[in-house]
């Protein structure tokens, strides 16, 4: 068993990478180089045919890509620690927030980093203005989600999540291209400090 990873500060990946650091479960990963278009290889893309990382490659052949789809897998193995929720409540809140994070947070920071961002004008066909639209869409995106945080010290309710996984990638990705938090948003800046301060983190 295997990971095909890219480190950081690409996203998806290291929502796998802490997921299983949550987990205590070690993985081999076999890094992935972008810059080369190792991703986009014919031989890569008979494990992902979308020619994306991550993919955990099982010891019988069989891919499995999609960062969350890998940690289900890990979860139904390893329901413990859970972070996908036990009852069907949390379950159901966990997933409700992690769709959220994906959709309203790391949409527009994804479309900023496509369009808008220098590094990416060889790989992908940019619409700039596009691109520079979603700044402020990023932007209020974390305003909403700081609202939603206050009086809560995880995304999702009283535990730490795979919410929280997306949630921090999502936005230590945003720093990465410039879109630091906004000043104003305290209890965004308070859950950031708390959940980069978990050895899983580092991941």
């Amino acid at each position: 068993m295997k990971i095909y990873d890219v480190g950081m500060p690409a996203p998806n990946p290291r929502r796998v990478r802490i997921f299983l650091a949550e987990k205590g479960i070690e993985v081999d990963y076999e890094p992935i180089s972008l810059l080369k278009g190792e991703h986009k290889a014919p031989e890569f893309k008979e494990k992902n045919s979308l020619g994306q990382v991550p993919v955990l490659e099982l010891d019988d052949g069989t891919h499995i890509s999609e960062s969350i789809s890998i940690c289900r897998y890990f979860e139904a193995l390893h329901p413990e620690p859970p972070l996908f929720g036990k009852t069907p409540l949390e379950v159901a809140r966990i997933d409700m927030w992690n769709r959220r994070i994906e959709f309203a947070v790391m949409g527009p920071i994804g479309n900023v980093w496509r369009h808008a961002d220098a590094r990416t004008s060889k790989i992908v066909k940019q619409f700039r203005d596009f691109g520079e639209a979603n700044r402020d869409t990023a932007f209020n995106a974390m305003r909403w989600l700081d609202r939603e945080l206050a009086g809560h010290d995880f995304v999702a309710g009283a535990n730490f999540s795979v919410a929280d996984i997306s949630a921090l990638c999502t936005i230590d990705f945003g720093r990465f291209i410039g879109l630091e938090i906004p000043a104003e948003c305290a209890n965004l800046k308070s859950w950031h400090e708390r959940v980069s301060a978990r050895p899983s983190a580092a991941a």
